[in-house]
């Protein structure tokens, strides 16, 4: 009972707060300058630009909260596939680390965050996400996966570890809307 009425109490705050802003606005006659200059840019607009520190992280901003991830990070942004990310899912995202993607051949990955190459780019970080919420250990009833980006990625057990693609599963990360499976390597489609 108590929730409710703070829930309540917080919602009259917010609508007299509102209201009161949108008189004073009015008022002065700045309403239309002050919408336009408080909209966030189109590029930061969707769901993944959220504030929201209550909430169980989801698989982009556990990515974001990484300093093994910067690189990750920066080509999502690139791509523009923030707000795939943090969907409802579940999701399975496979997380290559910075030294990952260090490990690509020389010019690799500033090739692929020029502009012009966004879609080829956002192909191969779909190849890194599949739906579902399976912990290391139930990956290993597969022998491969579907991804989003519409291939299919293999699946192997080597002892206790698992490969997704030839990248070995590191660490596994439970989020939100899903799991992060940090890996040592980006896993590049077949074609």
């Amino acid at each position: 009972m108590k929730t409710t009425f703070k829930i309540l109490f917080v919602a009259a705050a917010l609508l007299v707060f509102s209201a009161c802003k949108n008189e004073t606005n009015t008022e002065t006659g700045t309403s239309a300058e002050s919408s336009t200059q408080n909209e966030a840019p189109a590029s930061n607009q969707g769901q993944a630009f959220i504030q929201d520190d209550e909430s169980v992280p989801n698989v982009l901003q556990i990515a974001i909260g990484s300093p093994d991830h910067s690189t990750l990070v920066a080509a999502v942004q690139a791509a523009g596939l923030e707000n795939s990310l943090v969907n409802a899912g579940p999701l399975m995202v496979f997380a290559p680390t910075n030294a990952a993607f260090d490990a690509l051949p020389a010019g690799t990955v500033e090739d692929l965050l020029k502009p012009e190459n966004k879609d080829k780019l956002a192909s191969i970080l779909k190849h890194h996400v599949t739906p579902g919420n399976y912990s290391k250990d139930f990956l290993k009833k597969f022998k491969k996966l579907g991804q989003a980006d519409g291939n299919d990625a293999s699946v192997e057990v080597k002892g206790d570890d698992v490969y997704v693609g030839g990248a070995k599963i590191i660490a596994s990360v439970p989020a939100g809307n899903g799991i992060v499976h940090v890996v040592d390597k980006v896993i590049l489609p077949a074609n």
